[in-house]
């Protein structure tokens, strides 16, 4: 399936059509993320943490139960499950538009089910050959990452000949795999997968050719926050790379980046700096959007 684009494709079925990149704040229901080492594992701290990004004004929070990290093991679908229902049923009900971060199916409909309108599938359907079913009956917008296996062993497959033209391609085959099982073209959005399968240099060469992304003709969401990639070129004169709480500023430099080449979102931790951000790259862009945001 050959699908141009001569320009960025923000419009997904299903979700509002923004004027601006969306941001995606990240709620991690986990006790071993990379990011905030289980800061908001218990229910009560991520529902709370989940307020906090609606306070500042956040389009989608993304709420998952197993941690992608690399080396990670997986967790038992009845602890997913444990860990994302309570917090995303909280959450519906405070008016939160709701991404479910997951591989599995069953999570998928249960979360589904308790208020989530969004399925981010870091797998983009190769790990649950239930997922594609279930999304194309479920009728939502669907996340597609870029994937080459499980965390655990994801880091001896970052092995490419020509990342860009590779990752196109198969993204490509698997968006050709999502409709062909009955998920509508116009409700699939597309995520390159930075630090999944891939070591620094490719993640670089990654955001630094959206354009060959957005030929797929798809919106692209790009999760660059606090990953392995910006702590190295942050590394101290040690050589050890920056931690991951203090890549921030990093981060919210790549999204303004990534907003400003097209992308339709961008997911992070630092929410509030990103929001700023992609208004700023928006504002570059098109300068009639500050005047509509003066005028709101």
């Amino acid at each position: 399936m050959a699908v141009l684009a001569t320009r960025p494709n923000r419009r997904v079925t299903g979700l509002p059509e923004l004027d601006r990149c969306a941001v995606m704040g990240v709620v991690n229901v986990t006790p071993d993320s990379f990011s905030d080492g289980g800061r908001y594992f218990e229910p009560d701290a991520a529902i709370a943490h989940g307020l906090e990004l609606l306070e500042v004004g956040v389009d989608y929070l993304d709420i998952g139960g197993e941690s992608t990290r690399p080396g990670a093991l997986r967790v038992p679908i009845e602890e997913e499950l444990r860990r994302v229902v309570p917090v995303i049923e909280a959450l519906a009900r405070e008016g939160a538009t709701i991404s479910v971060d997951t591989m599995r199916a069953p999570v998928a409909r249960r979360a589904v089910e308790a208020g989530a309108v969004i399925v981010n599938d870091v797998s983009g359907g190769q790990a649950d050959p239930e997922m594609i079913p279930f999304v194309a009956s479920a009728q939502v917008p669907y996340i597609l990452m870029h994937w080459r296996g499980h965390s655990v062993d994801m880091n001896s497959r970052a092995v490419y000949g020509d990342v860009v033209a590779e990752v196109r391609y198969e993204l490509s085959e698997h968006v050709e795999r999502a409709v062909d099982g009955g998920i509508a073209l116009d409700r699939i959005i597309l995520d390159p997968g930075l630090g999944f399968a891939k070591n620094a240099a490719h993640d670089w060469a990654l955001v630094g050719h959206l354009d060959a992304l957005h030929s797929l003709g798809r919106p692209l969401l790009i999760g660059p926050s606090r990953k392995r990639f910006l702590g190295r070129l942050l590394a101290g004169p040690d050589g050890e790379p920056r931690p991951a709480p203090d890549r921030d500023v990093a981060t919210i430099a790549l999204a303004a980046l990534v907003a400003a080449h097209g992308a339709w979102g961008v997911r992070v931790h630092a929410a509030a700096e990103a929001i700023d951000a992609v208004r700023v790259a928006a504002a570059v862009g098109d300068p009639q959007y500050a005047s509509r945001a003066e005028d709101r």
